[in-house]
């Protein structure tokens, strides 16, 4: 395969989608022969500045290259990390390019907005010399792990909501209800679900302590600053009722404390916990692709951990996301959306008005019948995961990585997996990783559960 005129060939091909190109296999053809530092550092709030370290050829005739690798790399660091401020440390010409891309009309409009509203600053990409980078201040801090008292953990996913009622630390009470955020432009449709499973939950226990909320999005203060969850809400009635929206809810239960976190953060949460370790990767496949990291010390990082709207795929054709625009991101491979994708192509045909969560059920319903198209499709599911991996590790420091998410359900999820592992074991047996599939049950209400110990108690 062919890249910005770098050559890419790796053995393990997926089977639906053999016009794949991993990042991680483009990224090592490119850096093959780059010699010239870069760095880019990303700020967020309050000062944090990620720094990221990389080379590029800087000759005419890899003009091209250069500016793919390097958006690329700012787009992964804007997700995973976060932050309005893009400083290029050593290439004028790479950070002018940046800088058009990373504008109102550029071809990165959709990123330069949403971080301008995310962190509520104006978005910008600046230059240094190389010698005049950044310092990175980076900042960690414990979470979770508080489960004493009569707590209700609550997960909002894009298909299901999930509940649970924990008395020290134990589920007394779990339910999944199927629901519908992502198609109502009305907010009163998200708070009265979200009520009442909150009190349905409370119903399960003598008094409610505290609340803890896992939620698909972007949170900073309990608010909520971005979230496919309220997608179709206008932008007027979002400022209104959603960015204060579990704030209400909650208070319809009591004055306890309550916090909301990343659904992916949760994720790595109830890994850290589950293993008794740190270095936790998690992922949840689902409606998209959630992601959060618990580091070395045990801690949440601030960290984005947007990992949907992070490029896999190097492939000029791959299949757009129809919110950012761009192409080749993880939520068109680690969801619903990329069993539905593989599914198109394997030739699966689905009945009329069916939903997404409804397809990948029939898929599932397929796998566990053994059935040839969802073992390929779900294979296939797995050699991407497994030469995405080795790139995640590019920006994360894990040892472990947890899988939860209705996507990995079921004997496609064991599928899923082994493909994950053998395609490691062959291209990348660097990579030192142990792969986490939890029980049936913790992987569809783990979430809720781990999200209950969130608060501290006053």
């Amino acid at each position: 395969m062919n890249r910005c005129g770098i050559e890419i060939s790796y053995k393990n091909v997926p089977k639906l989608d053999p016009q794949f190109i991993p990042m991680e296999q483009f990224t090592r053809a490119y850096l093959k022969g780059a010699k010239q530092p870069l760095a880019i550092a990303v700020e967020r709030e309050s000062g944090y500045t990620s720094v990221y370290e990389t080379f590029i050829h800087g000759t005419p005739e890899m003009r091209e290259a250069d500016f793919y690798y390097v958006e690329r790399l700012v787009k992964f660091l804007l997700w995973a990390r976060g932050g309005f401020k893009v400083t290029i440390c050593g290439s004028r010409e790479v950070y002018e390019y940046l800088k058009q891309a990373y504008s109102a009309d550029g071809e990165r409009a959709f990123d330069y907005k949403t971080m301008a509203d995310v962190y509520e600053k104006p978005f910008e990409v600046l230059y240094l010399p190389y010698e005049q980078k950044p310092a990175e201040i980076e900042s960690s801090k414990a979470l979770g792990g508080h489960f004493e008292g009569c707590r209700i953990g609550f997960d909002a996913g894009g298909s299901d909501r999930k509940v649970s009622a924990v008395i020290d630390g134990e589920a007394v009470y779990s339910e999944e209800v199927v629901w519908h955020p992502k198609v109502n432009s009305d907010p009163d449709y998200h708070f009265n679900e979200i009520v009442t499973a909150f009190k349905t939950a409370a119903s399960k226990m003598p008094r409610v302590d505290a609340i803890g909320i896992s939620s698909a999005g972007i949170y900073v203060n309990n608010r909520t600053m971005l979230a496919s969850l309220f997608i179709k809400v206008p932008k007027d009635l979002f400022d209104l009722k959603v960015k204060d929206i579990y704030e209400r809810a909650c208070r319809e239960v009591g004055d306890v404390p309550f916090t909301v976190a990343n659904d992916g953060d949760v994720t790595a949460l109830a890994g850290a916990m589950e293993l008794n370790d740190t270095g936790v990767l998690g992922i949840a496949m689902g409606t998209s692709e959630a992601a959060g990291y618990v580091d070395l010390k045990g801690n949440i990082t601030g960290w984005l951990n947007e990992l949907a709207f992070a490029p896999v795929d190097a492939h000029p054709g791959a299949m757009e996301d129809e919110w950012s625009g761009d192409i080749g991101c993880g939520v068109k491979y680690f969801s619903q959306d990329g069993i539905v994708k593989l599914a198109g192509n394997a030739g699966l045909t689905f009945s009329d008005g069916l939903t997404q969560a409804e397809k990948l059920k029939e898929v599932q319903k397929l796998a566990e019948k053994d059935d040839p198209v969802a073992i390929d499709i779900y294979d296939s599911l797995g050699c991407y995961l497994g030469h995405t991996l080795p790139y995640y590790a590019r920006f994360y420091n894990y040892k472990h990585l947890l899988l939860l998410g209705r996507v990995t359900s079921g004997k496609g999820g064991e599928i899923m997996i082994n493909r994950c592992k053998q395609v490691i074991a062959e291209e990348y047996p660097e990579l030192n990783v142990n792969i986490v599939l939890p029980d049936e049950k913790s992987r569809r209400v783990g979430q809720s559960v781990a999200a209950a110990g969130l608060p501290a108690l006053k």
